[in-house]
């Protein structure tokens, strides 16, 4: 709830300028407050800090070829505030520093004032050098495994910060972070932490296997060579930082469906472990018995729990996609050109074609687009509705994305950032992955197999933008009030009114595929096509049944499984008596009204049975089933 390049924060750091992960991390703002941060010889503390002159200092201190916290400017440090030898036997505290964090004692050791200031209140704990400071309160200093630590650590449940940045590795043992997180505290894992480091090497590897090529065939200098890698830096950093701002994301998004998914991620868990691809022990996720514990306590898999949770899907999919021919497919050849920087797309675009890591660059990018977005327990659900390979549900994904022209929406949410809260932004995301899981899931069922991802784009892409532009206009006043409703919700918490809208339509636009194909089957316009169909389903009440099976409680995995193939089924329904309406039309001018004049005894005993599901307390599966299974007669004619 903070945008930290225009909001001051405090800061609590472990490490010194002079390390290139502290050094780094306390460079990223010039709003960051260091208060205090701590070395192995040095404990710095200054309480009430100027967020300007001491970011110029800090950077001073940073481009020294050598330097410690000796070496920062005294008259600098706020009043009481100081710089301390951590062979001192005693230190004594002024009433600045205690005011500041809320210590009581006026003289302690220096481990001492090390694990105060480790518990003290803070916005940001920065670690930025070496050494484990924080354990989960079950665990032995012996099982943190860094014995110069141990009279230093502190327990996970006494951290009073807010967030906790892991720039060097093991700053707190993984069952330390999940305390800390059970706990209400904000993290990730290490490795999330320092992921662009991996990144930036891959991309670094990958763009000079294809500049080396260009040299080897004697097209560019070794001069050239080098002075074209240092042109592409920034850009370079740019596509690392937006790989990891993605990933940072999906965390978040994941996180923020934490008990709607613990079942599902569970069962993926299960999965990984049947497979000998993941040893739950090891990495520390919960058993079998805790997560039932968590299941009743409404408590999903924390943060740093997710983070090892995704790699093992995107690891256990990369290898998945690399073993098929869909990093051979036509329509992935422009994700593997915008893979690269700009100056390499213009020049080289036939060379980067030619990579000879091109299968695996791309199994890459498809792997970080699709769990990225819709997590790795999207594959497994839809895997276990459909039976389809993980394959062609990644080729249905693309379909989906690309027909849906989802880049632009996603690009608009992002865009927010620290215009509408987190929280918006996440409803938004998750609003986009309703569609997402919907239309990935008619492209299996209603597609050819295996699938040709550009003919399926190709068939919708064009409809489904023609029908967004007008799908306000084609809707029913009901209809069009209640999206409208959702819309403004959007708007209130600050989201522009176009993108509000765009968003707020996006589960109706899902029909789009329906109505496409109705309208090529039945060789009529497709507007006319849509209004009727989105008539059907506003006077049988087909929108009002599904929004009560999404609302059904699912506490096992059989009634969401169950639940979701109602909704499926009246989707289906809607369709079918959409067809049936045309074939009754006979060039009627209401064609609707003359349907249900055709068919009253089966109209009047829908609208009694929508009528007494209305009137009752609660809608449960077996109503929804019986009013699908009378739908579904309707729609057979």
């Amino acid at each position: 709830g903070k945008d930290i390049q225009y909001e001051t924060f405090a800061a609590i750091g472990v490490g010194d300028m002079s390390g290139d992960v502290f050094g780094n991390g306390m460079l990223l703002s010039k709003q960051t407050q260091l208060i205090a941060a701590f070395n192995h010889m040095h404990i710095f503390i200054d309480p009430n800090p100027d967020p300007a002159k001491s970011f110029a200092e800090r950077k001073r201190l940073f481009n020294l070829t050598r330097s410690s916290w000796t070496d920062y400017n005294a008259s600098l440090i706020s009043k009481g505030g100081g710089i301390f030898e951590r062979s001192a036997k005693s230190i004594n505290l002024s009433s600045q520093i205690r005011a500041r964090f809320g210590f009581t004692k006026s003289s302690v050791t220096p481990n001492e004032l090390i694990k105060m200031l480790l518990t003290a209140e803070t916005e940001l704990l920065w670690f930025g050098g070496i050494g484990s400071y924080i354990k989960a309160s079950s665990e032995s200093h012996g099982d943190a495994d860094d014995r110069a630590n141990d009279a230093v650590r502190t327990d996970a449940k006494d951290l009073r910060c807010q967030v906790i940045g892991e720039g060097a590795n093991l700053g707190a043992t993984q069952l330390g972070r999940i305390e800390y997180a059970l706990n209400g505290g904000r993290l990730k894992t290490d490795s999330v932490d320092n992921s662009a480091g991996v990144d930036c090497s891959d991309h670094e590897v990958n763009i000079k296997i294809l500049v080396d090529s260009v040299v080897a065939k004697g097209r560019l200098t070794g001069p050239q060579r080098n002075k074209l890698l240092e042109k592409m830096t920034d850009e370079v950093g740019h596509l690392v930082l937006r790989d990891n701002y993605l990933q940072s994301q999906a965390i978040s998004l994941l996180e923020s469906q934490d008990t709607e998914l613990l079942d599902l991620q569970a069962r993926f868990i299960r999965e990984m472990e049947r497979a000998g691809r993941l040893d739950r022990a090891v990495e520390f996720l919960p058993d079998e018995e805790m997560l039932q514990d968590r299941e009743k306590e409404n408590i999903g898999l924390t943060r740093p729990e997710i983070s090892i949770v995704m790699p093992y899907s995107k690891l256990w999919f990369y290898d998945v996609i690399l073993d098929s021919d869909l990093p051979d497919a036509q329509e992935l050849q422009q994700d593997l050109i915008d893979y690269f920087p700009t100056n390499l797309r213009k020049t080289y675009r036939k060379d980067i074609l030619q990579h000879r890591l091109r299968r695996e660059i791309i199994a890459t990018i498809v792997t970080n687009s699709l769990i990225n977005r819709v997590g790795g327990t999207f594959l497994a659900s839809l895997n276990e509705k459909t039976g389809t390979s993980p394959v062609e549900i990644a080729k249905a994904f693309i379909a989906t994305r690309d027909a849906f022209g989802l880049e632009d929406i996603w690009a608009g949410i992002e865009a927010l950032d620290n215009k509408v809260s987190a929280d918006t932004q996440n409803v938004m995301l998750k609003d986009v992955n309703q569609l997402i899981e919907r239309a990935t899931l008619w492209f299996l069922r209603n597609t050819t197999q295996p699938m040709d991802i550009g003919d399926n784009i190709k068939e919708f892409a064009t409809s489904i933008k023609s029908l967004s532009g007008r799908i306000e206009s084609i809707l029913p006043d009901g209809v069009t009030d209640r999206v409208n409703f959702r819309a403004n919700r959007y708007t209130q918490a600050g989201v522009p009114q176009g993108l509000a809208k765009k968003v707020a339509y996006l589960l109706l636009l899902v029909s789009s595929l329906d109505i496409v194909r109705t309208a090529a089957s039945c060789n009529m316009k497709l507007e006319a096509v849509a209004k009727l169909y989105f008539e059907v389903g506003e006077a049988l009440g087909l929108g009002w049944l599904r929004y009560n099976a999404e609302k059904l409680p699912g506490d096992n995995h059989w009634q969401k499984l169950a639940s979701a193939a109602v909704i499926e089924e009246l989707y289906s329904h809607q369709r079918g008596i959409t067809a049936r309406v045309v074939d009754n039309a006979n060039g009627a001018t209401d064609p609707l009204a003359e349907w249900q004049k055709s068919n009253t005894t089966a109209m009047d005993q829908t609208n009694q049975m929508i009528k007494e599901l209305e009137s009752g307390e609660q809608v449960d599966l077996a109503m929804l089933a019986v009013a699908s299974r009378h739908l579904g007669s309707l729609a057979n004619g």
